[in-house]
């Protein structure tokens, strides 16, 4: 069941003017959001429906997001024999929902994990997606509003940023088949491209330089990671009064392969550049 059409107007609303939360229709549509999310029905960002097209966030959720927070008011639960104390619950109906959560791996109440999805001893923040058959593996950590897409895995403490502030800047987006390295970062809204991979201890933030190694001329990046790029860390020199110091970048040293099954093709490629996972 879809959400109503007219939460967007009231959340809008309260955003602006936080007093409104004491009203009825108001909070109602805050907590019927954060339901929505919880369920899938809705998402902090959403794909293009076209090719070429670019992914839409939706301010007004992540509004929502915002005043749930206002609305709740720290308490203590239990999961099992482990006790909480906080604003908001851990996810439930996780077997109804067919998702495989491993102790002690956690997904926050208003997060959404698609059927299939895996969360080993890992966690899931509030309103983030991740994607059916994706894998969130041990002590690995998907933020606030990010979006990660299907056939993905996140390795062992990779971690996917949160960009719930400010309510209109776009969220870290994972795109499908994409593989992240042990220790892997990903952070303030950067968009990872369909089936890119990522070696072990790549960061990329929103300023990082990505460059593109493979032609007879440097291609840099920032902000984004090409489909099916292979990368790794970096170094490249810069001249400073004091001498010339190395910092940090990402290389992209190659393509996947369309002649390699997918469901090979991430260790495929990693043998292939020799690169660590």
């Amino acid at each position: 069941m879809s959400p109503p059409s007219e939460y967007q107007a009231l959340v809008e609303e309260a955003f602006l003017d936080r007093s409104l939360l004491a009203s009825a229709d108001h909070a109602r549509a805050v907590e019927g959001t954060l339901a929505a999310l919880d369920r899938g029905e809705l998402r902090v960002a959403t794909p293009p429906t076209v090719e070429g097209g670019s992914w839409v966030t939706h301010t007004w959720i992540k509004q929502a997001i915002l005043l749930f927070f206002a609305l709740r008011r720290i308490e203590t639960f239990a999961s099992g024999a482990i006790e909480y104390h906080d604003k908001i619950p851990v996810k439930r109906g996780l077997a109804e929902a067919g998702i495989r959560v491993v102790p002690p791996g956690l997904a926050r109440y208003g997060s959404h994990l698609e059927r299939g999805a895996v969360l080993m001893a890992g966690y899931v923040n509030i309103g983030a997606r991740v994607g059916a058959e994706t894998m969130v593996d041990i002590f690995a950590a998907v933020g606030s509003c990010a979006q990660v897409g299907r056939d993905c895995h996140v390795a062992a403490g990779a971690i996917i940023g949160g960009v719930l502030e400010p309510p209109g800047a776009q969220p870290v987006i994972i795109e499908d088949g994409v593989f992240v390295g042990s220790r892997g970062i990903v952070v303030e809204g950067v968009h990872i491209g369909r089936e890119a991979v990522l070696g072990a201890g790549v960061v990329i933030t929103g300023s990082s330089v990505i460059i593109d190694v493979t032609g007879q001329a440097p291609v840099e990046y920032r902000g984004t990671v090409p489909p099916r790029s292979v990368v790794i860390p970096g170094i490249r020199q810069r001249a400073f009064r004091a001498g010339e110091y190395g910092l940090p970048c990402a290389l992209i040293i190659g393509q996947r392969t369309e002649s390699t099954d997918k469901k090979v093709s991430l260790n495929a490629a990693l043998r292939d550049f020799a690169v660590e996972v």
